[in-house]
């Protein structure tokens, strides 16, 4: 067997049987972080790149498990079929995150997976579903207050991707060097009891090229979303977190679970903004420290 073959077998596999399994795992600490979940009426994810050693499969854990929503978006990248067809690499943290996702589904949360360029082998399923989950190219969202909102992952919208794909195959193994080191960095900085910081993040926001590659891919995406007479773009694909008006067209993108381990949510008036894991493991602390509160001060 091929060996674009057998990845595809193990990505079926993993894509559609994992739901059926019981995982312990998977639930430890789980009831603590599901308690008052923090309630927003869309999320939307993207770039987890679960299948690297990159992928921040635990934050995204604490996330999943800390947030309810009506929906929740995957806009591609979720597995990354590049890396895991050079190497092959399943770490627990990453099968409890499709668990958690599934669960989601089970439970009543619409899940909509749209595939990007990492998992573009998921797109040979599109508008079929798995296990509760929906597989889209694209689509289109309308919010709470009734803005109509193109989305897809962005990656047709990339030059390199599109004219010189091997080209982005020697960016990513450049960018997963980079990933690695930012991993051993962070991992001196929580030692120091400093913050997470993004190496790549940094470099992307210093360069000039890097920073003209992001202006006309966002340019692009804003462009369609206007020949189609919508009124925004939500995508990933570049992991850079950004919500900005460009000509009149609402551009979003809800960044990704390696460096800038972000999300962009939708609350029940249809206001658009981006949070972090900092920020929702915050909110959850304080509500924690507020419900002892609570119970402290109830008379024994």
């Amino acid at each position: 067997m091929k060996p674009r073959e057998q990845f595809m077998d193990k990505a079926q596999g993993l894509f559609a049987g994992l739901g059926s399994q019981h995982d312990q795992d998977a639930e430890q600490g789980e009831d603590e972080a599901r308690r008052d979940p923090l309630r927003f009426r869309t999320i939307w994810i993207s770039d987890i790149h679960l299948g690297t050693t990159g992928c921040q499969a635990e934050r995204l854990l604490e996330f999943l498990r800390a947030t309810e929503s009506d929906t929740l978006y995957l806009v591609g990248d979720i597995i990354d079929g590049w890396q895991l067809k050079r190497r092959w690499y399943w770490d627990q943290s990453h099968n409890n995150v499709v668990q958690t996702v599934l669960k989601k589904a089970k439970k009543g949360t619409n899940v909509v997976f749209v595939p990007g360029n990492h998992d573009e082998v998921i797109r040979q399923f599109i508008d079929l579903d798995f296990g509760g989950i929906k597989i889209r190219d694209e689509l289109v969202h309308v919010t709470a207050d009734g803005r109509r909102m193109l989305v897809l992952h962005g990656d047709r919208f990339d030059g390199v991707i599109a004219c010189a794909k091997w080209l982005a195959y020697v960016g990513d193994s450049l960018y997963t060097m980079i990933l690695k080191f930012n991993q051993w960095f962070n991992s001196w900085r929580a030692r120091a009891g400093l913050p997470y910081w993004s190496l790549s993040q940094y470099l992307k926001s210093k360069v000039k090229n890097a920073v003209s590659y992001i202006t006309s891919f966002e340019d692009a995406l804003a462009d369609e979303a206007r020949k189609r007479g919508l009124d925004g773009v939500i995508c990933g694909h570049i992991h850079k977190a950004e919500i900005r008006d460009i000509g009149g067209v609402t551009y979003c993108n809800d960044g990704d679970w390696v460096e800038s381990l972000s999300a962009l949510v939708e609350d029940p008036s249809g206001e658009l903004r981006l949070v972090s894991w900092q920020e929702i493991m915050q909110l959850k602390r304080a509500a924690k420290e507020a419900r002892h509160a609570a119970r402290d001060l109830v008379p024994a």
